[in-house]
Formats: C-alpha cells, sequence, structure tokens
C-alpha cells in the first residue's frame, strides 16, 4: 500500500479558507482556525441579511408612501385601501418610486384613493 501525503489537500483547504477571508483584519485573514470561524460568522449574517433586506425595503417603502399621502390629507391605511377599492394595482415598490420622483401622478392616485374611500 502506498504512503498518502496530504499536503496537497491540506494547503487547498486552507488557501479556500484564506481566499474567503481576505479584506478581513489582523488574524482573521492570516490564520486558518480564526479565519475559518469569521468566514462561517460573515456567511450567516450575509443569510441573514438577504432576509432582512426584504423587510427593511418593504418598511422604507411605507415610509415613503405614509409621508407622501399625509401631504394629500390622507393616512397609509386610508390611502392603501382607498387604491385597493379603486382597482388600482400598484406594489408599495412603485407607489414610493412615484412619490419620491413623480408627485403630480402621486396626486392623482390619492384622488383616486380618496374617491374610492368615502
Amino acid at each position: 500500500m502506498s504512503r498518502v501525503k496530504r499536503g496537497v489537500t491540506a494547503n487547498k483547504r486552507r488557501n479556500r479558507i484564506l481566499k474567503r477571508a481576505k479584506g478581513f483584519s489582523g488574524g482573521r485573514s492570516k490564520l486558518t482556525t480564526v479565519a475559518q470561524e469569521a468566514v462561517d460568522r460573515s456567511a450567516a449574517n450575509a443569510y441573514r441579511g438577504r432576509k432582512l433586506r426584504k423587510r427593511d425595503f418593504r418598511s422604507l417603502w411605507i415610509a415613503r408612501i405614509n409621508a407622501a399621502s399625509r401631504e394629500h390629507g390622507l393616512s397609509y391605511s386610508r390611502f392603501m385601501s382607498g387604491l385597493r377599492k379603486a382597482g388600482v394595482e400598484l406594489d408599495r415598490k412603485v407607489l414610493a418610486q412615484l412619490a419620491l420622483t413623480n408627485p403630480p401622478a402621486f396626486s392623482k392616485l390619492a384622488e383616486i384613493a380618496r374617491e374610492s374611500a368615502a
């Protein structure tokens, strides 16, 4: 039976870990064990962050829509309810974009919402 030298595999594993830890500070980018922990933690945070980003954007859109609809004398809930009753099927992302970039179009939507809510 021939002898197996494991240096190549170990170096490959170490290099893979250190490559992912590139840019980390101090021993977190130099020491294999510390780098492995840092890489694992960063992967967990990235996974969690991808879920949180969806929540964060939705709350940002709601805040923008609320601010814009209050300028037209409507609360967020009455505005959204009025749009739903009027059959306007724009999502929050588009509504927030309209509120920011195209106030005249948003004011028309506010009028539609007001008429439907009443």
